[in-house]
């Protein structure tokens, strides 16, 4: 299925080959990598990183997600995402998205170069539509039932159709964003995995997400390091790559068209070969693997 996305004037095809969303976080007490990129230049260097393995757009988040500590200023969320977004906004064919739910920060950051904004809030704030509306920024509006940085684990929230809660959130969201002047064509859906969710009910939600194409936007799964993976591995954040490649094989069998990921080399490399053996991309005539490919070198470091 091919989509259309408009975000800050452009237009962008999204035609079958999934979109990766790589993530830099500007905080020091992200879930999976606190501390392991404590300076600008530091996190610079991963989202140009990023871009080079082969991510779509670039995810800058300024405050972590984690429930144990209280919400960030506007001031300091501005102070910590702007002058990234301002030096990763010139890479190219990227395009950056900032990760919050604050209608402040948010114009910061499409001032400074962003072109996306990922609100977990589930549009909590009416005003972060009207900032979206106002710049043209593309607006993902992600399903939770959870205020931000409230953990909220209840199996019997949902009354045992999970999927059917999301659709109809999702539909009241959406057209709160339209209501408020936000162009079809900029609005992208996320089930929200794992936010206000336990392991059971995210994956009773995902087994149900090709049902989220009635909305016909481009899809959104951020499966990356998440709870339900680990439940499932009994894996910490950063050893849960084998169960994210997974839930990626998944998303791409049901048709999502962006996955927001930590690891976007490993999930470039999955895409291609099984998009080759799928037959969905074409094999080089002459494709050979190099000799100093063919074998690790002695003392040559594996990372």
């Amino acid at each position: 299925m091919s989509v259309l996305l408009r975000a800050c004037g452009e237009t962008h095809t999204l035609d079958g080959r999934p979109w990766l969303m790589g993530i830099v976080n500007a905080t020091p007490d992200s879930f999976s990598d606190a501390g392991r990129h404590p300076t600008l230049d530091a996190r610079v260097a991963l989202g140009a990183q990023l871009a080079g393995a082969g991510a779509r757009v670039i995810d800058v988040g300024g405050e972590s997600g984690v429930t144990n500590r209280p919400a960030v200023a506007v001031a300091e969320e501005i102070e910590r995402v702007v002058p990234l977004i301002e030096r990763l906004a010139g890479l190219p064919d990227v395009l950056i998205s900032v990760d919050t739910y604050k209608p402040a920060v948010a114009a910061a950051a499409i001032a400074a170069g962003a072109v996306i904004v990922n609100d977990v809030s589930g549009l909590r704030d009416p005003e972060l539509a009207d900032v979206c509306a106002a710049t043209g920024a593309a607006l993902v509006v992600m399903h939770t039932r959870a205020a931000p940085k409230q953990r909220l684990q209840d199996p019997g929230l949902y009354g045992g159709d999970v999927l059917a809660d999301v659709v109809a959130f999702l539909a009241q969201r959406l057209e709160l964003a339209r209501s408020r002047g936000v162009g079809e064509q900029q609005l992208i859906v996320d089930p929200g995995p794992d936010f206000a969710k336990t392991p059971v009910q995210t994956i009773e939600l995902m087994r149900g997400a090709a049902a989220l194409h009635q909305f016909g936007r481009p899809l959104l799964f951020a499966v990356s390091r998440k709870d339900f993976v680990g439940a499932l591995t009994g894996r910490p954040p950063r050893e849960r790559g084998a169960g994210t490649l997974a839930a990626l094989a998944y998303g791409m069998e049901v048709g999502a068209q962006i996955f927001r990921v930590h690891d976007v080399a490993a999930a470039a490399d999955f895409v291609t070969v099984l998009a080759t053996l799928r037959g969905e991309l074409e094999i080089a005539s002459q494709l050979t693997l190099p000799d100093e490919l063919r074998w690790e070198r002695p003392g040559q470091q594996l990372q």
